[in-house]
Protein backbone atom coordinates (compact mmCIF):
# COMPACT_ATOMS: atom_id res chain seq x y z
CA UNK A 1 0.00 0.00 0.00
CA UNK A 2 1.47 3.31 -1.05
CA UNK A 3 2.37 6.10 1.41
CA UNK A 4 -0.29 9.06 2.16
CA UNK A 5 0.06 12.19 3.45
CA UNK A 6 -4.03 12.15 3.32
CA UNK A 7 -5.28 13.28 6.77
CA UNK A 8 -2.25 14.33 8.22
CA UNK A 9 -1.14 18.17 8.94
CA UNK A 10 1.47 18.62 6.32
CA UNK A 11 4.26 21.87 7.02
CA UNK A 12 6.20 22.40 4.02
CA UNK A 13 8.50 24.49 4.51
CA UNK A 14 12.00 25.94 2.65
CA UNK A 15 15.19 24.98 3.63
CA UNK A 16 16.55 28.85 4.48
CA UNK A 17 13.62 29.17 6.90
CA UNK A 18 14.60 25.87 8.75
CA UNK A 19 18.52 26.36 8.84
CA UNK A 20 20.06 29.69 8.67
CA UNK A 21 21.35 30.14 5.11
CA UNK A 22 21.80 33.64 5.12
CA UNK A 23 25.59 33.76 4.69
CA UNK A 24 24.74 31.68 1.63
CA UNK A 25 21.90 33.72 0.37
CA UNK A 26 24.34 36.68 0.45
CA UNK A 27 26.41 35.11 -1.76
CA UNK A 28 23.27 34.29 -4.18
CA UNK A 29 22.55 37.82 -4.12
CA UNK A 30 25.94 39.15 -4.20
CA UNK A 31 27.16 36.77 -7.21
CA UNK A 32 24.73 34.12 -8.76
CA UNK A 33 23.07 31.01 -8.43
CA UNK A 34 26.33 28.50 -9.32
CA UNK A 35 28.69 30.44 -6.61
CA UNK A 36 25.49 29.57 -4.37
CA UNK A 37 25.37 26.02 -5.03
CA UNK A 38 29.47 25.95 -5.27
CA UNK A 39 29.29 27.26 -1.59
CA UNK A 40 26.73 25.11 -0.46
CA UNK A 41 28.65 21.78 -2.19
CA UNK A 42 32.23 22.86 -0.29
CA UNK A 43 29.75 22.87 2.75
CA UNK A 44 28.25 19.25 2.49
CA UNK A 45 29.82 18.19 5.79
CA UNK A 46 29.37 21.60 7.54
CA UNK A 47 25.79 21.33 9.85
CA UNK A 48 23.82 24.28 9.04
CA UNK A 49 22.47 26.57 12.00
CA UNK A 50 18.77 26.75 13.30
CA UNK A 51 17.32 28.70 11.41
CA UNK A 52 14.20 30.98 12.41
CA UNK A 53 11.44 28.16 12.36
CA UNK A 54 13.48 25.58 13.69
CA UNK A 55 11.77 25.23 17.62
CA UNK A 56 8.16 24.78 15.31
CA UNK A 57 9.76 21.85 13.00
CA UNK A 58 11.25 20.59 15.84
CA UNK A 59 7.88 20.67 18.15
CA UNK A 60 5.82 19.65 15.28
CA UNK A 61 8.15 16.35 14.75
CA UNK A 62 7.74 16.08 18.62
CA UNK A 63 4.22 15.86 18.61
CA UNK A 64 4.51 12.03 17.44
CA UNK A 65 6.24 9.49 19.52
CA UNK A 66 9.13 8.35 17.54
CA UNK A 67 7.44 4.64 17.79
CA UNK A 68 4.55 5.86 15.99
CA UNK A 69 4.51 4.14 12.34
CA UNK A 70 4.33 6.50 9.46
CA UNK A 71 1.51 5.61 8.33
CA UNK A 72 0.05 6.68 12.15
CA UNK A 73 2.08 9.96 12.33
CA UNK A 74 -0.41 12.93 12.27
CA UNK A 75 2.01 15.60 11.55
CA UNK A 76 4.69 15.91 8.29
CA UNK A 77 7.29 18.39 7.63
CA UNK A 78 8.57 18.51 4.69
CA UNK A 79 11.23 20.82 2.60
CA UNK A 80 9.93 22.44 -0.63
CA UNK A 81 12.67 24.49 -1.56
CA UNK A 82 14.72 26.12 -4.49
CA UNK A 83 17.67 24.71 -3.74
CA UNK A 84 19.47 22.32 -6.47
CA UNK A 85 19.53 18.34 -5.34
CA UNK A 86 23.00 18.68 -4.56
CA UNK A 87 22.46 21.58 -2.06
CA UNK A 88 19.65 19.46 -0.51
CA UNK A 89 21.82 16.78 0.38
CA UNK A 90 23.23 19.46 3.38
CA UNK A 91 19.60 19.69 4.30
CA UNK A 92 19.01 16.07 4.81
CA UNK A 93 22.09 15.75 6.54
CA UNK A 94 21.75 18.86 9.07
CA UNK A 95 18.19 17.50 9.63
CA UNK A 96 20.07 13.82 10.64
CA UNK A 97 22.65 15.34 12.54
CA UNK A 98 20.20 17.54 14.84
CA UNK A 99 17.95 14.60 15.17
CA UNK A 100 15.07 16.46 12.73
CA UNK A 101 13.06 13.66 11.34
CA UNK A 102 12.96 15.45 7.67
CA UNK A 103 12.47 12.18 5.09
CA UNK A 104 10.64 14.69 2.23
CA UNK A 105 11.88 16.92 0.04
CA UNK A 106 11.57 18.63 -3.23
CA UNK A 107 14.47 20.72 -4.82
CA UNK A 108 13.87 22.80 -7.59
CA UNK A 109 17.29 24.39 -8.75
CA UNK A 110 15.62 28.21 -8.67
CA UNK A 111 12.35 27.52 -10.38
CA UNK A 112 9.24 28.60 -8.36
CA UNK A 113 8.18 25.35 -5.83
CA UNK A 114 4.70 25.95 -5.47
CA UNK A 115 3.13 23.86 -7.89
CA UNK A 116 3.90 21.27 -5.56
CA UNK A 117 2.47 22.02 -2.40
CA UNK A 118 -1.35 20.79 -3.65
CA UNK A 119 0.19 16.84 -4.14
CA UNK A 120 1.72 17.54 -1.01
CA UNK A 121 -1.72 18.60 0.57
CA UNK A 122 0.22 21.19 2.27
CA UNK A 123 -1.60 23.11 4.76
CA UNK A 124 0.74 25.15 5.65
CA UNK A 125 4.08 26.84 3.47
CA UNK A 126 7.24 28.95 4.94
CA UNK A 127 9.41 30.09 3.31
CA UNK A 128 11.64 33.42 2.67
CA UNK A 129 10.71 33.90 -0.86
CA UNK A 130 8.06 36.39 -0.96
CA UNK A 131 6.86 35.61 -4.84
CA UNK A 132 6.70 31.58 -3.78
CA UNK A 133 4.55 32.59 -0.58
CA UNK A 134 2.13 35.08 -2.64
CA UNK A 135 1.67 32.25 -5.50
CA UNK A 136 0.64 30.03 -2.81
CA UNK A 137 -2.01 31.86 -1.40
CA UNK A 138 -3.45 32.51 -4.58
CA UNK A 139 -3.34 29.27 -5.26
CA UNK A 140 -5.40 28.55 -1.56
CA UNK A 141 -2.65 27.44 0.73
CA UNK A 142 -2.10 29.17 4.11
CA UNK A 143 1.80 30.77 3.12
CA UNK A 144 3.53 33.05 5.04
CA UNK A 145 7.09 34.91 4.10
CA UNK A 146 9.51 34.40 6.64
CA UNK A 147 11.31 36.69 8.52
CA UNK A 148 14.78 34.82 9.02
CA UNK A 149 16.28 37.59 11.24
CA UNK A 150 13.08 37.31 13.50
CA UNK A 151 14.47 36.57 17.53
CA UNK A 152 14.46 32.50 17.96
CA UNK A 153 11.38 31.02 19.64
CA UNK A 154 11.90 30.76 23.45
CA UNK A 155 12.61 27.45 24.75
CA UNK A 156 10.71 27.82 28.03
CA UNK A 157 7.81 25.66 26.38
CA UNK A 158 9.26 22.92 24.91
CA UNK A 159 6.06 20.88 25.61
CA UNK A 160 3.74 23.21 23.85
CA UNK A 161 3.69 24.38 20.07
CA UNK A 162 2.23 27.77 20.67
CA UNK A 163 0.88 29.89 17.24
CA UNK A 164 -0.74 32.83 17.21
CA UNK A 165 -2.56 34.75 14.45
CA UNK A 166 -3.83 38.18 13.55
CA UNK A 167 -7.56 38.08 13.09
CA UNK A 168 -8.22 40.13 9.77
CA UNK A 169 -6.80 38.82 6.43
CA UNK A 170 -5.19 36.25 8.01
CA UNK A 171 -7.68 33.86 10.34
CA UNK A 172 -10.84 35.96 8.90
CA UNK A 173 -11.64 37.68 5.46
CA UNK A 174 -10.14 40.89 4.92
CA UNK A 175 -14.20 42.43 5.02
CA UNK A 176 -13.63 44.77 7.72
CA UNK A 177 -10.43 45.48 7.24
CA UNK A 178 -11.62 47.39 4.00
CA UNK A 179 -14.15 49.44 6.02
CA UNK A 180 -11.09 50.43 8.57
CA UNK A 181 -9.07 51.60 5.39
CA UNK A 182 -11.76 53.16 3.42
CA UNK A 183 -13.83 55.18 6.44
CA UNK A 184 -11.74 54.64 9.54
CA UNK A 185 -12.15 53.72 12.87
CA UNK A 186 -15.82 54.84 13.94
CA UNK A 187 -16.95 53.56 10.32
CA UNK A 188 -15.19 49.94 11.51
CA UNK A 189 -16.65 49.15 14.69
CA UNK A 190 -20.01 50.73 13.40
CA UNK A 191 -20.04 47.96 10.73
CA UNK A 192 -18.61 45.37 13.38
CA UNK A 193 -21.04 45.66 15.78
CA UNK A 194 -24.22 45.84 13.59
CA UNK A 195 -22.76 42.38 11.78
CA UNK A 196 -21.87 41.14 15.34
CA UNK A 197 -24.12 38.11 14.60
CA UNK A 198 -23.21 37.60 11.30
CA UNK A 199 -20.23 35.37 11.10
CA UNK A 200 -16.93 36.74 9.09
CA UNK A 201 -16.13 34.99 5.78
CA UNK A 202 -12.71 32.85 6.20
CA UNK A 203 -9.44 34.15 5.68
CA UNK A 204 -6.60 32.07 4.11
CA UNK A 205 -5.34 30.29 7.68
CA UNK A 206 -8.91 29.40 8.86
CA UNK A 207 -8.07 25.98 7.19
CA UNK A 208 -4.64 25.84 9.52
CA UNK A 209 -6.37 26.77 12.28
CA UNK A 210 -8.97 24.31 11.84
CA UNK A 211 -6.56 21.41 11.24
CA UNK A 212 -4.54 22.60 14.87
CA UNK A 213 -7.74 22.85 16.79
CA UNK A 214 -8.83 18.84 15.14
CA UNK A 215 -5.38 17.64 16.48
CA UNK A 216 -6.30 19.40 19.89
CA UNK A 217 -9.31 17.32 19.84
CA UNK A 218 -7.90 14.01 19.04
CA UNK A 219 -5.57 14.35 21.42
CA UNK A 220 -7.80 15.25 24.06
CA UNK A 221 -10.10 12.55 23.57
CA UNK A 222 -6.82 10.09 23.12
CA UNK A 223 -5.89 11.41 26.52
CA UNK A 224 -9.34 10.70 28.09
CA UNK A 225 -9.55 7.52 26.97
CA UNK A 226 -5.99 5.88 27.19
CA UNK A 227 -4.71 8.42 29.90
CA UNK A 228 -1.72 9.14 28.03
CA UNK A 229 -0.70 12.65 26.02
CA UNK A 230 1.21 12.97 22.76
CA UNK A 231 4.44 14.35 23.47
CA UNK A 232 4.09 18.06 22.34
CA UNK A 233 0.69 20.26 23.03
CA UNK A 234 -0.97 22.61 20.84
CA UNK A 235 -1.72 26.32 22.07
CA UNK A 236 -3.26 28.76 19.68
CA UNK A 237 -3.92 32.41 20.26
CA UNK A 238 -5.62 35.31 18.52
CA UNK A 239 -3.83 38.42 18.75
CA UNK A 240 -5.68 41.31 16.91
CA UNK A 241 -6.11 45.00 16.89
CA UNK A 242 -10.13 45.09 17.29
CA UNK A 243 -11.02 45.98 20.69
CA UNK A 244 -15.19 46.05 22.13
CA UNK A 245 -17.56 46.12 20.56
CA UNK A 246 -15.57 44.55 17.56
CA UNK A 247 -14.18 41.85 19.32
CA UNK A 248 -17.88 39.86 19.68
CA UNK A 249 -17.96 39.40 15.77
CA UNK A 250 -14.53 37.46 16.24
CA UNK A 251 -15.44 35.33 18.74
CA UNK A 252 -18.52 34.21 16.87
CA UNK A 253 -16.86 33.44 13.69
CA UNK A 254 -14.49 30.99 15.84
CA UNK A 255 -18.30 29.84 17.38
CA UNK A 256 -19.50 29.21 14.22
CA UNK A 257 -16.53 27.55 12.99
CA UNK A 258 -16.58 25.29 15.94
CA UNK A 259 -13.12 26.12 16.90
CA UNK A 260 -11.45 27.06 19.58
CA UNK A 261 -8.33 29.47 20.35
CA UNK A 262 -6.61 29.12 23.75
CA UNK A 263 -6.13 32.41 24.08
CA UNK A 264 -7.48 35.58 22.73
CA UNK A 265 -5.80 39.39 23.11
CA UNK A 266 -7.98 42.61 21.72
CA UNK A 267 -5.43 45.33 21.73
CA UNK A 268 -7.42 48.04 20.34
CA UNK A 269 -4.33 49.28 17.86
CA UNK A 270 -1.77 48.47 20.92
CA UNK A 271 1.65 46.84 19.65
CA UNK A 272 1.90 43.26 19.37
CA UNK A 273 4.92 42.68 20.36
CA UNK A 274 5.05 43.27 24.24
CA UNK A 275 1.86 40.72 24.32
CA UNK A 276 3.81 38.30 21.97
CA UNK A 277 6.60 38.24 24.22
CA UNK A 278 4.86 37.17 27.16
CA UNK A 279 3.08 34.33 25.06
CA UNK A 280 6.18 33.52 23.47
CA UNK A 281 4.68 31.87 19.91
CA UNK A 282 6.98 29.32 18.11
CA UNK A 283 5.32 31.22 15.53
CA UNK A 284 3.04 34.37 14.80
CA UNK A 285 1.13 35.02 11.59
CA UNK A 286 0.36 38.59 10.24
CA UNK A 287 -0.75 40.38 7.28
CA UNK A 288 1.00 43.74 7.94
CA UNK A 289 4.82 43.95 7.34
CA UNK A 290 5.13 46.64 10.62
CA UNK A 291 3.27 44.41 12.80
CA UNK A 292 5.77 41.42 11.74
CA UNK A 293 8.38 43.87 11.60
CA UNK A 294 7.53 44.46 15.53
CA UNK A 295 6.91 40.93 16.21
CA UNK A 296 10.09 39.48 14.63
CA UNK A 297 12.02 41.49 17.99
CA UNK A 298 10.28 39.16 20.14
CA UNK A 299 10.12 36.09 18.22
CA UNK A 300 9.58 33.98 15.03
CA UNK A 301 7.09 36.36 12.70
CA UNK A 302 5.58 35.25 9.23
CA UNK A 303 4.07 38.01 6.60
CA UNK A 304 0.58 36.73 4.91
CA UNK A 305 0.38 38.56 1.79
CA UNK A 306 -3.49 38.64 1.51
CA UNK A 307 -6.08 41.61 1.66
CA UNK A 308 -5.90 45.28 0.89
CA UNK A 309 -3.82 45.81 3.33
CA UNK A 310 -0.77 44.35 0.20
CA UNK A 311 -2.71 45.29 -2.75
CA UNK A 312 -4.58 42.44 -3.20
Amino acid sequence: MPASLEGKLVVAISSRAVFDFEEENRVFERDDDAAYMALQRERLDVSAQPGVAWALVRKLLQFDPPDRPERERRIEVVVVSRNDPVSGLRVFRSAQQAGLRLERGVFTRGRAPWRYLAPLKANLFLSANADDVSAAIDAGIPAARVFPESVKASESHPDEIRIAFDGDAVLFSDESERVFQSGGLDAFQRHEADRAALPLPPGPFKPLLEALHRLQREDARAGGETGAQAPVRIRTALVTARSAPAHERAIRTLMHWGIEVDEAMFLGGLAKGPFLNEFEPDFFFDDQTGHCESASRYGPAGHVPAGVANGR
